[in-house]
């Protein structure tokens, strides 16, 4: 006989597992995405399809990339991008336009070796800033450019998913939806900055009023997710209108203060989405593509290398550095997940197996990243000084 547990209990279960898990990460330094992405596989028989923890998990993510997009008020979002756009472009050819061709020449369609060409793309930006943070490279010299090019993805990965998302669809994709789909974005992105100069800019005495009080998280919150709603009515990403509404509020100049509202509610429902995307993992006849699979995972760590290296001494950095921040941008995560979830049954597994492996294939990486870079570019020995006499 089932036995049909009440919701409040299941998720009093939910939530006391994941403190479970999370301290078992803590202790042994496992990044929680794997963690929680490991629990949905295990509670997938239980939870089946819940459109509730879907919902919830999906606030996450928009809270995430709200708060990312509040990082950037749109001066410094130019003068980011243009410092690091060489690096970036490297990295947008090496780990999507190679990645689409490997896939191609392995025999599946474009619209799929477009998903997994994203899946392959962006470097985890949780587990660099965790990694960055536990391992006290923060004030090193190539985490600026790591930061920096995790900025530039943040800003291509928005616009790849909605892309995406027009293209897994179902209704085709012609060059004038294409087009169609493009202006969309275009449309989006201009109302974002129109109202970010006109109307937030003027805005600035409202929030400084009101910032402290108790009903002030609602009105930010409903920005996120009105603007996210939009891009969702639109056809295109919620992901895109999160990170977009963000933009708009950085003009505020108040990111700090909006941050500590924030971040209690993204703490709590961004790690729902991990989960849920776990119990979507159906293995059924086992892994899918395994030849394409370790192809990719050995271009994935090889592409990322030659990004750090090359896109490094492009941004000004030494060999030396150039090497440490190469060996230390393997890692894939939340973008990567985000991209996979868009995917039929087939290639989700797939990414899932992917995204993992590169999780803890570049946790290692990263470790010895330091040691890899004096071993290639050692330290001079200083010369003795013989003195007169």
């Amino acid at each position: 006989m089932e036995i049909q547990l009440p919701i409040m209990l299941s998720a009093g279960i939910i939530f006391l597992l994941m403190f479970l898990f999370g301290l078992f990460s803590l202790k042994f330094k496992i990044p929680e995405v794997i963690i929680y992405i490991l629990l949905g596989l295990v509670l997938a028989s239980f939870l089946g399809d819940s459109y509730l923890l879907h919902l919830i998990g999906e606030v996450g993510i928009v809270l995430l990339f709200f708060m990312l997009g509040m990082e950037f008020p749109i001066k410094q979002l130019l003068k980011v991008s243009k410092k690091v756009t060489p690096a970036g472009t490297l990295d947008v050819l090496l780990n999507i336009g190679v990645t689409m061709v490997i896939v191609y020449l392995f025999g599946l369609g474009l619209i799929e070796s477009l998903l997994i060409g994203g899946v392959v793309y962006a470097t985890s930006s949780s587990i660099t800033a965790k990694l960055l943070e536990t391992n006290k490279r923060m004030a090193n010299p190539e985490s600026e450019f790591i930061l920096g090019l995790l900025i530039f993805e943040d800003l291509v990965a928005p616009v790849l998913v909605a892309i995406l998302v027009g293209l897994t669809a179902g209704t085709g994709m012609n060059a004038g939806a294409f087009t169609i789909l493009i202006l969309k974005v275009v449309l989006l992105t201009a109302g974002a900055i129109i109202l970010g100069q006109l109307l937030f800019k003027r805005l600035r005495g409202f929030f400084e009023r009101y910032l402290s009080s108790d009903i002030f998280i609602m009105f930010v919150i409903g920005i996120a997710l009105a603007y996210g709603g939009i891009a969702l009515y639109l056809d295109l990403s919620e992901v895109l209108g999160a990170f977009l509404a963000g933009i708009m509020i950085a003009e505020v100049r108040k990111t700090e203060q909006l941050e500590h509202l924030i971040v209690p509610i993204r703490d709590l429902t961004l790690p729902l989405f991990f989960l849920w995307f776990g119990t979507t993992i159906e293995f059924g006849t086992g892994i899918p593509y395994v030849g394409l699979l370790v192809t990719l995972i050995i271009w994935a760590i090889i592409a990322k290398i030659i990004v750090g290296i090359v896109g490094g001494r492009l941004y000004g950095l030494s060999k030396k550095v150039s090497v440490r921040a190469g060996f230390s941008l393997i890692q894939r995560g939340e973008f990567s997940i985000i991209i996979a979830a868009l995917a039929t049954t087939e290639i989700m597994v797939f990414s899932s197996v992917f995204i993992l492996s590169t999780a803890i294939v570049g946790i290692i990486f990263f470790q010895f990243a330091p040691k890899t870079a004096n071993k290639f570019y050692p330290n001079k020995k200083p010369q003795k000084v013989k003195l007169p006499g």
